[in-house]
Parts: structure tokens; C-alpha cells; sequence
């Protein structure tokens, strides 16, 4: 084959070469066209969308706002009616001491006259008091809730007559373990009991009238009859004094600036408290007295300078006062005694017990561990 012949071949080929370039720069364009057809809408949708989302978030910001102010208004509100309640409150009790609400007991002036008489009568058997103790309750001074702990019922309590620090705890209503805690401190901050001691009691006890007097713990014991046990705390022993009642007698040991005191009732006086006065170190009985504070609707008692104190409460739970008080010695009339208000709390009182070196009340209400500071006035005798 000659030369010519080949230059012949390729003419073809060399015609074609330009019309197939010219057909891939064509459909490069085309896409590229296409392509900036679609990156000219994401651009549209893009600032669509950024509008839309900036209107959004102007709306959710004013609706922020005018929430804002909203919850500042009801906050206001909310003050405003928390002012409002306490005054009411205030003017509440200021109307209830002037105007006392009738004490529950019946009274009958054929036996009132005769109980004046027998009084006057039996002038030496009244109590003789041990100290020159002259005050009695003339207010809640004020009220300070420390913590929740424990079980809705229970009893916390210092020392009454040594000047001990510590935290006695006793949980619940029956239980063989009281919880130590150092000082008031470590009962405040810390919610467990990995800082208290315990102390494991020989039998266990029953109810919330248990007391921590002079190094001793005196608590409750059922076994049949119930018992006061006298516990020593320094050496771990007890003493089981013959101080067993009827199975239907509830008992609670108080101590006031007089000594040692237990609050009862018997299935003969089912009506009534008793009041007896008890010898610490042997716990025999010193004095008895049939008191007339009713025992209806009673929920706590506390002995303040020789005074028998007992405070009713409603069914339903509400707010608490002192409506009985019956001195021992006789030195406060009826009349002169204050009608005490607690202030409205959580439920009701499971235990009440007076601190005579403090003139404080600790008191445990539904779980809340709370003491009352309170106002003392002297006696008016009769």
C-alpha cells in the first residue's frame, strides 16, 4: 500500500475529530448550566429558609418575654397573697387569744364548788415545788423547721437536765436502736445516719414518750403491762422499776425544771391525763393527780414548772394550741393560763418534749424535725 493511499484512509477520521469536540463542550455546558441552575435555587431556598428562621426565632423570643413577664406578675401575685395569708393569719390568732375558744371539759359548778372545797381541804397535799420556778408559756416565739428524717412518727430530743450536745433520734413508733448524732450540726447536714452512734437497746420500745434526763434514757417497754425502763448511758445498764401499769395505760415521761414527770391514762379514767411525779433515780412514784385535761383530741402534753400543758389538735389535722394547763402547785389560776398557738405545719404532732435548760420544744411533725422557742411570762398566783 502506498502512502497515498493511507492519507486517503484518515481524511475521514480527521473530519470527525472537531464535530465530536465540538458535541463534549456542548454537553459540558449543559450540565454546568444545569448545575448553576441548582445552586441558584439552594441559594433561593437557603435564604428562604434563613428568613423563616429568623422570623421564627424573633417570635419564640417575644413569646419568651412576655412568658417572662408573665411568671413575674404571678410571682408578684403569689407574694402579694403569702402577705396577705399571714396577716390573715395573724389577725386569726390576735382574734382567737382575745376571744378564747371554750376549754373541752365539762364543767359542772355543783362539782366545781365541791373540787374548790376538797381543795381547800386537802391545801397540804399540793404539790411542794423543789425550785423557785414561776413561769409559765406565754407564746410561740418563733418556729424553725431543721430538716425531714426518718419516719412520720418519731421523737428527737437532747439531754433535759445534763449540758450535753447530742442528738437523741428515736425513729418511728416501735424499733430496739436509738440514733446518736454529736451535735445539732451533723443532725442538720448530714440526711443519713453514717454520722450518728447507735445504741441497741436491751428490749425494744413502743410509742414516742421517751425521755433523755441526766445521763438516762427512759423509754417505754411492752411486755404485757407497760414498763419505764431507766437506761444508763454511760455503762449500757437498766433498771426495770415497778412501774408497770395496766395494759391499757399509755404512758410519756417529760421533764420540766422540777424533776421527772409521767404523762397517763388508765382504762378507769379514760376521760382524763394523770400527771405522777417520779423519783429519777428509783423512778418510784412521788405524786399522783387526776388532772382534768381530757384526753380527747389530745395530741401532745409537756410539763413546764410544774404545770401540766396538753395540746388538741382536729381529727383532720390543722393548727395545734394549748387548751388545758393544770399546775400542780396550784400557783396558776385557769384563767391566767395562755392560750398557745403552734404555727400550721405539715400534719400533726407524733411527739412534743420541752427542754427546760433551753426553753424550747422539740417536736416531731410527720416526718419534720422542728423546735419552737417560746415566750415565757410569770405565774399569776391564785
Amino acid at each position: 500500500m502506498g502512502p497515498w493511499r493511507c492519507c486517503l484512509l484518515l481524511l475521514p477520521l480527521l473530519a470527525a475529530a472537531p464535530r465530536a469536540q465540538q458535541q463534549l463542550m456542548e454537553y459540558v455546558e449543559r450540565r454546568l448550566a444545569l448545575l448553576e441552575e441548582r445552586i441558584s435555587q439552594w441559594h433561593e431556598q437557603s435564604s428562604r429558609y434563613s428568613t423563616e428562621l429568623r422570623d421564627f426565632k424573633n417570635q419564640v423570643l417575644g413569646m419568651l418575654e412576655a412568658a417572662e413577664k408573665e411568671r413575674e406578675a404571678l410571682r408578684a401575685e403569689a407574694e402579694g397573697a403569702a402577705v396577705r395569708v399571714d396577716r390573715l393569719e395573724r389577725e386569726v390568732d390576735y382574734l382567737e387569744t382575745q376571744n378564747p375558744a371554750p376549754p373541752c371539759v365539762e364543767v359542772d359548778e355543783t362539782l366545781m364548788e365541791k373540787q374548790v372545797a376538797t381543795a381547800k381541804q386537802r391545801k397540804n397535799e399540793k404539790y411542794t415545788k423543789l425550785t423557785d420556778c414561776s413561769d409559765t408559756i406565754a407564746s410561740v416565739r418563733a418556729m424553725k423547721i431543721l430538716k425531714r428524717f426518718g419516719s412520720s412518727s418519731g421523737l428527737w430530743t437532747k439531754d433535759a437536765a445534763g449540758n450535753s450536745e447530742k442528738i437523741y433520734v428515736f425513729d418511728g413508733t416501735a424499733n430496739d436502736t436509738v440514733y446518736v448524732f454529736p451535735r445539732m450540726r451533723e443532725f442538720t447536714l448530714f440526711s443519713a445516719t453514717r454520722k450518728a452512734a447507735r445504741i441497741k437497746l436491751p428490749y425494744p420500745w413502743v410509742g414516742t414518750g421517751h425521755l433523755v434526763y441526766d445521763g438516762h434514757l427512759y423509754y417505754i417497754r411492752q411486755q404485757g403491762p407497760f414498763q419505764v425502763i431507766k437506761f444508763n448511758l454511760a455503762n449500757k445498764t437498766e433498771q426495770i422499776p415497778v412501774f408497770g401499769l395496766s395494759p391499757f395505760t399509755y404512758i410519756e415521761i417529760a421533764a420540766d425544771e422540777e424533776g421527772l414527770w409521767a404523762i397517763y391514762a388508765t382504762k378507769e379514767n379514760e376521760k382524763n391525763i394523770c400527771l405522777a411525779k417520779l423519783d429519777p433515780t428509783s423512778l418510784d412514784i412521788e405524786q399522783m393527780w387526776d388532772t382534768p385535761c381530757p384526753r380527747e383530741n389530745a395530741e401532745g402534753a409537756f410539763v413546764v414548772c410544774g404545770a401540766l400543758h396538753v395540746a388538741y389538735n382536729t381529727r383532720l389535722p390543722s393548727r395545734s394550741r394549748v387548751q388545758c394547763v393544770f399546775d400542780v402547785s396550784g400557783t396558776l389560776a385557769p384563767e391566767d393560763a395562755s392560750l398557745v398557738y403552734f404555727p400550721k405545719r405539715y400534719g400533726s404532732h407524733s411527739s412534743m418534749k420541752y427542754s427546760p435548760r433551753e426553753r424550747q420544744i422539740y417536736a416531731w411533725d410527720d416526718g419534720y424535725q422542728i423546735i419552737y422557742r417560746m415566750e415565757m411570762k410569770k405565774k399569776l398566783e391564785v
